[in-house]
């Protein structure tokens, strides 16, 4: 056999032990599986982290993370157990090393950040914006970007099951901390909805509509059920994508008997009118790919929608290796049947200089995973730059390597550059984290 690079090796899938965690060891595979029960046990702050894990969790890492949400973090703490089941996932809690497997946890590093994770040296990249995609300035109705020509955004809800540290829209969603206070939408939710829907249908060259939020798993199902409904009856509307990473966190929800039979309903009346309906999912990390994620993957097969896709992020100490990249690819197709559909870089939001790679590696990254995968299932790595949207990192019009400055054009216009001549022939700018760059350049 010729030696290569990465050797692929299916895994099977099932789920951590709960009971590993001193908090859950009574806990029963039927409470383990609702949705009620994940949704009222989840992680809310450092007091319930400890009583979960135990005493085995030390007091450096309790400071660590109190100082974190107290002078860093932008997301306040929401993990589900499902979530927390997956980290350090092969160590109890009362083994010795708990705590440095529990620091070292891919998964940990993204969800439950802690101060010295973070940078000393720059913390946030002087660039950083709350909004850095400009959501909000594209703003069609409150609510509804229309950033592409031919597909909106159309965020139904500021909440989710869980808060991932480095989320884009940290300006909106989830609760308020000590260093961001959250932009609130104006209007109430059913006029947001309702004028969401009466700009679609007066807008035919929309056909195609992200709903999220937020994550769409917060909205009670009557009502998401209902707007989807509402959108199988737009012409114009061809493919409907519902962004969930509750399909990973919380799968227990998709495979409640009320979703499942909704999915079925709004699954049958796509397919008589020849409209594609999708699950995107928000999965970094190979081992949250567990035997409920597949089932509830499968079972939303079973109800006739289209596909099951994955956006990930790239990031530092998570997922950034080829090894970490095609692991989860191959987990994510091979056992729960979900489509690696794209990584992004992660965004210039403030605190997350971190977590941030250089241009330069995403695409080295994107070169090394070439050929493994299926052609239609190999994951594109995008940045999505300001003002300009989703560009695959090798689209880049040029890149300053020295300065960490790469320049981007687009070919289409926003509501923004409406009356802009020179939209579609101005560079847009994106800058690598300040501490890739070479000293010389850190200091210029």
């Amino acid at each position: 056999m010729i030696e290569q690079p990465y050797g692929y090796r299916r895994a099977e899938l099932a789920e951590p032990d709960w009971t590993r965690f001193p908090g859950w060891v009574r806990v029963t595979r039927e409470e383990w599986e609702s949705a009620q029960w994940q949704r009222a046990h989840c992680v809310k702050n450092i007091k319930q982290l400890r009583q979960v894990l135990g005493a085995g969790l030390s007091e450096g890492f309790c400071a660590d993370l109190e100082r974190d949400q107290r002078e860093r973090a932008t997301m306040s703490m929401l993990v589900p157990p499902q979530m927390l089941n997956t980290m350090a996932p092969r160590t109890a809690a009362d083994e010795a090393g708990f705590t440095e497997a529990f620091y070292a946890d891919p998964v940990r590093r993204y969800m439950i950040p802690v101060f010295s994770d973070r940078r000393g040296d720059w913390p946030s990249h002087p660039y950083a914006s709350r909004d850095s995609l400009h959501e909000a300035e594209m703003w069609a109705v409150e609510g509804l970007t229309h950033r592409y020509p031919t597909k909106v955004l159309a965020e139904v809800l500021p909440t989710c099951p869980q808060y991932c540290g480095h989320c884009t829209r940290m300006d909106l969603v989830g609760n308020p901390t000590p260093v961001i206070t959250k932009h609130k939408f104006t209007l109430a939710r059913e006029d947001r909805l309702d004028a969401m829907l009466a700009y679609l249908k007066t807008t035919p060259q929309v056909r195609d509509v992200v709903v999220s939020g937020g994550d769409v798993a917060n909205l009670p199902w009557p009502r998401l059920e209902a707007f989807v409904a509402a959108l199988l009856e737009i012409d114009n509307i061809r493919d409907i994508r519902l962004a969930s990473k509750a399909l990973m966190g919380l799968p227990q929800f998709w495979l409640s008997d009320e979703v499942r039979a909704g999915m079925g309903r709004l699954g049958a009346t796509a397919r008589e009118r020849g409209v594609s309906i999708a699950i995107h999912t928000h999965v970094n990390a190979a081992q949250s790919v567990t035997a409920l994620v597949a089932k509830a993957a499968r079972a939303m097969f079973d109800t006739g929608i289209r596909d099951v896709r994955n956006q990930g992020v790239l990031l530092c100490g998570t997922n950034d290796s080829v090894a970490a990249l095609l692991d989860l690819s191959f987990t994510l197709l091979d056992g729960a049947g979900i489509m690696p559909y794209y990584f992004y870089m992660c965004d210039m939001i403030p605190g997350s200089e971190h977590w941030r790679i250089s241009l330069a590696q995403a695409q080295h990254l994107q070169h090394q995973i070439m050929g493994y995968l299926p052609g239609f299932a190999t994951p594109r790595i995008v940045c999505d730059v300001p003002y300009v949207g989703k560009r695959w990192v090798h689209q880049v019009a040029r890149y300053d390597t020295q300065l960490g400055i790469s320049y981007w054009t687009k070919n289409y216009r926003t509501a923004v550059e409406a009356g802009d001549p020179l939209a579609l022939r101005r560079e847009y700018a994106y800058y690598d984290p300040i501490h890739t760059l070479p000293a010389e350049s850190q200091r210029w």
